[in-house]
């Protein structure tokens, strides 16, 4: 396929660069003037997405991806498949699936999990929102950068399910961090509490496969001095964009908000911003009950 990529950052250039690997004819175009292997620069947007069966963005929010599309779906042949990647708002998500369909282009919104690791690895999970048409045109792609692609839905869709899903993360991991915390201060090795937990009902992702206790399971940015797999920065977007459609929705959802003002203050008032998310556990260890 010949592939527009918009957005080669942190997680763009690797999925662009496994794309180019697999014998597709990659442009990408990022603002910073980043490059990926194998993949041709375009010097602007509109040029990387000008006569391609695919363009794909990776961007960092709503307001950005509102204006990217205003300008690439021009310039978009009829027919051809917008893939969007970025982690955004729902209302942004179906704004543009709204003016891809005008344009008469195929669009999916696909927010993806699995953080850089999984981008370098072409292990990501896709969550995917559009047309079941839409939804196929895009798979053989998800199958390249990816492990896993779910549809779950219609426009929107993919974006509802991973601010869900991160909304589950971001408050595991405030709970296991306080827990680890919680055992240095009875006198519980950490070892021992994850041989205990992992294996019985505390059992979760962030214990599991991604501890935030150094030298204690498999190896996570806990064991690089909490070095960004997935930044605490990135988790408090994620959670304030739970909270955004969870307002819209009339959810209640407390751990939800009791979270995003937890990563608030980590991030803007502590030292959390530019370290990863489960950094939470030194924060922990270093205060005590208020």
């Amino acid at each position: 396929m010949k592939i527009g990529f918009i957005g080669l950052g942190n997680m763009g250039a690797p999925m662009a660069a496994n794309l180019a690997k697999a014998g597709h004819n990659v442009t990408g175009f990022d603002v910073a003037g980043t490059t990926a292997q194998g993949v041709a620069q375009a010097s602007s947007a509109e040029e990387a997405a000008r006569d391609q069966d695919v363009v794909i963005t990776m961007l960092p929010n709503g307001d950005i991806l509102r204006g990217v599309a205003q300008t690439v779906l021009p310039a978009m042949r009829a027919g051809a498949t917008l893939i969007d990647c970025s982690t955004v708002d729902v209302d942004s998500a179906r704004a543009v699936a709204s003016r891809a369909q005008d344009a008469g282009i195929l669009s999916v919104d696909a927010p993806v999990s699995g953080g850089i690791g999984g981008a370098a690895a072409g292990t990501l999970t896709f969550m995917a929102g559009g047309s079941a048409e839409a939804f196929a045109r895009a798979e053989p792609l998800f199958d390249i950068m990816g492990q896993k692609a779910v549809h779950c839905g219609e426009a929107g869709a993919g974006q509802a399910a991973k601010i869900c899903n991160n909304m589950i993360l971001g408050v595991t991991m405030i709970a296991t961090c306080e827990a680890f915390a919680l055992a240095d201060k009875l006198g519980l090795d950490r070892q021992k509490m994850f041989d205990v937990v992992s294996t019985s009902s505390g059992y979760s992702w962030t214990m599991n496969a991604y501890c935030p206790a150094p030298g204690v399971g498999p190896n996570s940015p806990a064991d690089n001095d909490y070095q960004p797999g997935f930044a605490a920065e990135l988790m408090l977007k994620d959670l304030g964009l739970s909270q955004q459609a969870a307002e819209a929705a009339n959810a209640d959802t407390p751990m939800g908000q009791a979270a995003l003002a937890l990563y608030k203050t980590f991030v803007e008032d502590e030292d959390g911003e530019g370290r990863d998310f489960s950094a939470m556990l030194p924060r922990f260890e270093n205060r005590t009950r208020t």
